[in-house]
């Protein structure tokens, strides 16, 4: 597995675009295509936006984007592709290769090597990345829920089964209540979680309404991005406001 160093080599940082070989953004489509079908310029000139590459630009405002830029491209597309990484992950990784530091590995373990080199490789990354599906007994067993608490948490709108199948957001919501049934709260003190999810989804969606009705693969992978980021900030105001409140409690 090459390690940071290899990573170092092939990426380079910012600062590091002396070869004189430049080419425009049809040439580095052309180059990427063959590896990468959907590529765009707007997912390149999306992927330029989030910071994950930084083209010279010519007096006139054109991008000249030099080999190292197309490597440093070619290894974000990679990742996307082989590993399902979100582009703020694949970011911090690459921002601290530019700083000098040696990260052992991506975030999770995940091995910094971006492209499946046989076909088991693929499959075995795949099976890595690919969101789990549970039986109703399997998501009892993990979670810590009886069959009845889960039965409760689905009639009051808390967990959903796509064909009889759970997916790894109804364990954590198994779990989570499974932890605050040992409190006393029973899935009917939770429906008004079910209801601020549903208006922080219809938040969401009006927000990024404008991009993700665009049909090009940069505005959709950009929608996402932003619900993403959105969905985080929306849970750091929850709990910045609860805890506010609990720490009142105290003083």
């Amino acid at each position: 597995m090459p390690g940071p160093e290899s990573a170092r080599r092939a990426l380079g940082s910012a600062a590091e675009r002396v070869r004189p070989r430049v080419l425009n953004i049809g040439q580095v489509l052309a180059d990427l295509s063959s590896e990468f079908p959907g590529i765009s310029a707007s997912k390149i000139r999306f992927l330029e936006e989030k910071g994950l590459v930084a083209p010279q630009r010519t007096s006139a405002g054109y991008r000249k984007y030099s080999a190292q830029d197309v490597e440093r491209l070619r290894f974000v597309l990679a990742l996307q592709r082989d590993q399902y990484l979100p582009l703020k992950v694949i970011k911090d990784y690459l921002d601290a290769i530019d700083r000098g530091e040696r990260p052992e590995s991506l975030p999770g373990g995940l091995s910094v090597a971006p492209r499946a080199v046989s076909e088991q490789l693929a499959e075995e990354l795949a099976a890595r990345t690919r969101p789990r599906v549970l039986s109703f007994d399997e998501l009892v067993a993990e979670s810590g829920a009886s069959a009845e608490l889960v039965r409760s948490l689905m009639s009051f709108g808390l967990i959903s089964a796509s064909d009889q199948q759970y997916d790894e957001h109804a364990l954590k919501v198994a779990k989570a209540c499974s932890q605050l049934e040992a409190h006393g709260i029973e899935p009917r003190h939770l429906r008004p979680f079910r209801a601020a999810a549903d208006r922080e989804l219809g938040l969401v969606e009006r927000v990024i309404a404008p991009v993700a009705s665009r049909r090009d693969v940069a505005s959709k992978a950009r929608a996402a991005e932003t619900a993403r980021e959105i969905s985080d900030l929306c849970l750091n105001l929850h709990s910045a406001l609860v805890n506010g409140q609990i720490a009142r409690m105290e003083s």
